[in-house]
């Protein structure tokens, strides 16, 4: 089957062009095209996405990349005729979201085929089933599935959520916990505003991290001694404003180590309670978030250390893109969940 995905929900334009086989039950997938228009600059000026800004981009970029998209095809004398179209009707901002489908439902009216809603979330959730560097270009990093997945506990990262799942099947998960306050890509994103440092923040900590001391300040691991997989990171931004307010000599540097390591280590120590308590194959990590590289690291450890495999997307399918919504429209087929082709800015996972 071959799906044409489209991504609108936050400040990236994506359309991809994916190959699905396998089923529900071993899913693979070749990643034909995948092509994204960044808005980064756009956005950067104002500490963050203005949603208003980002639809009018998205409208800009969505024609721009379809014909490229096109353009490639015909080049390698290859057909273009998917078989469903894939969007991204939620959760993100609607303003955004609303974009995508209506350019969606243009194709699949164009084209005469289905157009299925996909969760945002989902996405990030499949991500790990996209090609891998590690596994060969057009493999599925589960050419590991070889290896047992399931049971299965998934840390979902990114700048509007934190939630850790327990996954029975590529169908049958529960949610075990989730952020109360502040996602883990929140919390940096206003560490960097704290330690005056660009947006997007995230990446501006782990670079500014790198050349620090994680061990330099004891922030505090919020949550991390209750007997419970829900997160808070609001105060540990509030330890580091406090810090900084009153710390008569700051080096950034060991700042950022230490506010990244004091989240790591939660993330980290929640996960692997997790998955000791749900007797658990594999960890899976994905989301925006985790394309950290300390993070990376350590969750891996922790795998490791309790004899669990570990799955993570390649980098540039951390951030958003159109190909893992690709791979959430096609498993939600198969699944039979039918989400409605309207934007939902808090759809849930």
């Amino acid at each position: 089957m071959e799906i044409l995905a489209i991504e609108t929900s936050c400040d990236e334009t994506g359309i991809a062009l994916l190959r699905a086989t396998g089923g529900l039950r071993a899913p693979r997938f070749e990643v034909l095209e995948n092509l994204v228009a960044s808005q980064i600059k756009i956005h950067r000026p104002f500490g963050g996405v203005v949603p208003n800004l980002a639809k009018r981009e998205h409208l800009k970029n969505l024609p721009i990349l379809f014909r490229r998209l096109l353009a490639r095809r015909e080049a390698e004398r290859k057909p273009f005729k998917p078989d469903i179209i894939a969007v991204t009707v939620g959760p993100g901002l609607e303003p955004a979201l609303w974009t995508g489908i209506e350019f969606a439902k243009g194709l699949a009216k164009r084209y005469a085929v289905p157009l299925v809603g996909a969760n945002h979330l989902e996405g990030h959730l499949y991500s790990f089933l996209l090609p891998s560097r590690a596994a060969g270009a057009y493999t599925s990093s589960l050419a590991a599935l070889r290896k047992r997945v399931f049971p299965a506990v998934a840390l979902i990262v990114s700048g509007g959520h934190t939630v850790l799942l327990r996954m029975e099947s590529f169908a049958k998960w529960k949610r075990l916990g989730e952020t109360r306050d502040d996602a883990a890509g929140e919390a940096f994103d206003k560490a960097a505003r704290l330690l005056d440092l660009p947006y997007p923040g995230g990446p501006e900590i782990e670079a500014l991290a790198r050349r620090g001391n994680p061990a330099a300040i004891a922030f505090p691991r919020p949550m991390l001694d209750q007997q419970n997989y829900d997160f808070s990171f609001s105060g540990l931004k509030t330890a580091l404003l406090y810090y900084l307010r009153s710390a008569e000599e700051a080096r950034p540097a060991d700042v950022a180590a230490s506010f990244e390591q004091a989240a790591v280590d939660v993330l980290a120590a929640k996960a692997r309670r997790a998955a000791e308590s749900c007797a658990a194959e594999s960890i899976l990590l994905s989301g925006g978030v985790a394309a950290n590289k300390h993070l990376r690291k350590a969750i891996g450890r922790t795998a490791a250390l309790i004899g669990a495999n570990f799955f993570v997307p390649d980098f540039k399918y951390n951030l958003d893109n159109a190909a893992m919504i690709g791979a959430a429209g096609y498993l939600a087929r198969l699944r039979k969940k039918k989400y409605p082709l309207r934007a939902n800015g808090a759809l849930d996972i």
